[in-house]
């Protein structure tokens, strides 16, 4: 059986799996989406060290759009508030992976760990079984630490100078309230 990208994965899922209560995730679908996430959305100076610029990944799904699904997360009132990029793990293993920011305005507020709660259950929703790695530079110790929170483990391994975390069970990471 042929294996499915993450882009029709993701597309095969309802709706509702793109919300919970505060935050919901959609696709980049018009101009000001892709406005949004390349000008709009804006992090802090010293977070800049720590992700790549939505231009960047943008690039990423436009060289390979089966492997990379832009999109911006939303509050429950529809605004937008950050960016976030699911895509398929670069490394030998296969696993899922997604890299994303709230916008400096929002941040502080929850919808950060809202959002990662939420896309953690779209990517189980789309692929049960798939590991789940997130990367983050070793000075970054606010997102080591949200990634423990949210059960991801260290491992040992290291992408590039970056370190891994992988999310193998949803045990202690409860379901996002709708």
């Amino acid at each position: 059986m042929e294996k499915k990208s993450i882009a029709t994965l993701l597309a095969a899922l309802s709706q509702d799996a793109w919300s919970s209560k505060r935050v919901c995730i959609r696709r980049i679908e018009d101009d000001e989406d892709l406005w949004y996430a390349v000008a709009e959305c804006k992090i802090r100076p010293e977070q800049e060290a720590f992700v790549n610029p939505a231009g960047f990944s943008l690039g990423r799904a436009y060289l390979a759009p089966d492997d990379n699904v832009p999109c911006v997360i939303c509050k429950e009132d529809g605004a937008r508030i950050g960016f976030i990029v699911f895509r398929e793990w670069l490394g030998a293993d296969p696993s899922l992976n997604w890299s994303y920011y709230v916008d400096r305005s929002y941040q502080g507020k929850g919808y950060g760990k809202e959002a990662a709660k939420l896309a953690i259950q779209i990517l189980r929703s789309a692929d049960p079984a798939m590991p789940i790695k997130l990367s983050t530079e070793a000075a970054n110790s606010k997102a080591q630490r949200l990634y423990q929170s949210l059960g991801f483990t260290k491992s040992d391994i290291l992408d590039g100078d970056d370190l891994v975390y992988v999310l193998r069970s949803v045990n202690r990471l409860q379901e996002v309230p709708r």
